[in-house]
């Protein structure tokens, strides 16, 4: 249950956003990003803090582990809307990689919603989004966080 346990502390990420998702588009834009995370329930919650300072929001990010499933529950919300999302991504870790999916719907699509979480070493982190129209057949990578850990 101290799967995020690695992720406590302040970060600096680069991001690359795909422009335009679900539309064949190959745009990205790049930004920087800060985050504070914290563990809580003696591992077994995570929450974490991210601000855009070009993008002008923050994010927060709630993480739940349960113990009856071993499964973790990821929720986001964004100082854009001032909503938690309803539908978290659901998944575990197996060995430094974590997958997590979702049921949701993009722009009135639905969508199968997947995180990837990578540790690949005590400084640096990497979280992708992607999105899959076809059942997880394939994906499609839309958002790429490269973090590092700061002093």
């Amino acid at each position: 249950m101290n799967d995020f346990d690695f992720f406590a502390g302040t970060w600096d990420a680069h991001n690359r956003y795909l422009v335009k998702r679900l539309a064949g588009s190959d745009e990205w834009e790049e930004f920087p990003s800060t985050s504070v995370a914290s563990r809580h329930f003696d591992g077994a919650a995570s929450f974490d803090e991210i601000h855009f300072p070009t993008r002008g929001y923050y994010g927060l990010t709630v993480r739940f582990y349960d113990p009856e499933t071993r499964l973790w529950s990821i929720y986001w919300a964004s100082s854009k809307t001032g909503k938690l999302d309803t539908v978290p991504c659901v998944g575990r870790f197996e060995g430094n990689v974590g997958e997590f999916y979702s049921d949701d719907v993009w722009e009135g699509t639905p969508i199968v919603c997947r995180f990837v979480w990578t540790v690949i070493d005590a400084d640096h982190v990497r979280w992708e989004q992607a999105f899959s129209v076809d059942d997880r057949k394939t994906w499609e990578v839309n958002w790429v966080m490269d973090f590092t850990r700061t002093s």
